[in-house]
């Protein structure tokens, strides 16, 4: 009897602990349930506070997961393993997204919070009526420097500014594709969506004579490099610019005016989802004003929330190097998914520029 006693305790608690494993597995591989919903986000790309106050407020459990492409999102929710319900893609990527059949249409009727946003930034090509996304953050791409580090014939009003003989090996480039060429499309004043081979072909080679300049062409580290004057002069985004103007307030930020980079991430409801309702609470929380504008200021990022503005330091919202007006931000273009064949294209280009540099 004993010995049935035990057997049957040892049956019971193998039972509990592969129970508790495949609660543990799930939860890490984003498994989502009646109350529980899984994001999708950039790596420190929100505050995690709100995660708090949205469970505290729905009882809903946020399983936070994060990447650091949108590529690499891609890829993720394409192999279907794991079932996100939110994830915040950018723009030319939503369009990927919609065509290759991975979204659910938001439905408006649930989202009241909506009514925050700035026009500006609804109903915009690459999602027309926001049938797809809701906007998170925006920004621009432009150029962060030294003003006591560079020569004062240089205010990085062109893009051509960066070729100056006396940056030599001081300035710094984001790693991305887009961004680059862009700027050497831009300084031709040509558009950053452009598709004339030759045009592209010009930029890169006007990117090549720029490989005297270059210091790195780096990462994440591009922000922390900077507000340590490690270089005087760095192409990149908006929000990493604030950043790193925060910790270091010597740093200037600038667009130049043959124009730039308009960039936008949105919340989209994947086709994996297994709560779509809580899907759009999450989206809804994240659009009320107070909730924008906390999420702003810890992030750096510009809000497309227009109700949150009044909540935040209004030196901040009244900066136009991080909050544009519409004539400013007329002269801005946004990424168009241009295609696989052409992507691929701009890839191979920024990868022989490069390896130009070696």
């Amino acid at each position: 009897m004993k010995n049935l006693i035990r057997a049957l305790s040892l049956v019971l608690i193998v039972s509990f602990v592969l129970l508790y494993i495949v609660h543990r597995l799930n939860t890490a591989q984003g498994y989502t349930g009646e109350n529980t919903i899984t994001v999708y986000n950039w790596g420190d790309y929100i505050d995690p506070e709100l995660l708090d106050q949205f469970e505290d407020e729905t009882g809903i459990k946020v399983i936070y997961e994060t990447f650091d492409s949108n590529e690499a999102m891609l890829t993720k929710i394409e192999q279907g393993g794991t079932s996100y319900d939110i994830a915040v893609p950018s723009e030319y990527m939503i369009d990927k997204m919609k065509q290759e059949d991975l979204l659910l249409p938001i439905e408006h009727a649930q989202l009241p919070n909506l009514k925050n946003m700035d026009p500006r930034f609804l109903n915009l090509a690459f999602d027309e009526n926001n049938e797809y996304s809701i906007p998170y953050f925006w920004g621009t791409v432009g150029i962060l420097y030294h003003p006591d580090k560079v020569s004062d014939e240089i205010d990085f009003k062109q893009w051509d500014d960066l070729w100056h003989p006396s940056l030599k090996n001081d300035v710094l480039l984001v790693d991305g594709a887009r961004e680059v060429i862009g700027f050497g499309l831009n300084s031709l004043e040509y558009s950053l969506n452009e598709t004339d081979k030759a045009r592209l072909l010009e930029a890169k080679n006007k990117l090549d004579t720029l490989t005297p300049n270059i210091k790195a062409i780096v990462g994440d580290e591009i922000k922390l490099l900077m507000q340590n004057n490690e270089a005087a002069v760095a192409v990149l985004w908006s929000g990493t610019a604030q950043d790193a103007m925060w910790e270091n307030e010597s740093l200037e930020y600038t667009v130049p005016e043959e124009g730039s980079n308009l960039w936008f991430d949105n919340m989209v409801i994947p086709k994996t989802t297994k709560n779509k309702e809580a899907a759009h609470q999450f989206i809804n929380f994240m659009l009320d004003p107070k909730v924008a504008a906390q999420n702003a200021e810890y992030v750096g990022y510009s809000t497309p929330n227009k109700a949150a503005l009044p909540h935040m330091d209004e030196e901040t919202t009244s900066d136009e190097r991080f909050y544009p007006d519409e004539e400013q931000t007329a002269k801005l273009e946004v990424y168009e998914n241009l295609g696989k064949q052409m992507l691929a294209y701009y890839n191979e280009l920024f990868l022989e520029f490069k390896m130009h540099r070696k």
